[in-house]
């Protein structure tokens, strides 16, 4: 009776593992446009040389 009920456990569990394993993963993601964060950074770079100059011109002045 033991011997059987290990056999069961030993036959079922890698059964079980199977089926109630996590699917695969998923395919590869949409990859999303950066054309308005590309904007973004070409404007805060444009603002970040208009300081730099503007520092620059008051610097001379004084």
């Amino acid at each position: 009776m033991k011997s059987k009920a290990i056999q069961t456990i030993v036959f079922l569990l890698p059964i079980i593992s199977t089926l109630t394993a996590q699917p695969s993963f998923p395919s590869t993601p949409n990859q999303a446009p950066i054309g308005g964060l590309g904007l973004l950074a070409l404007a805060g770079g444009a603002i970040a040389l208009k300081k730099l100059l503007d520092r620059n011109r008051n610097k001379d002045k004084d």
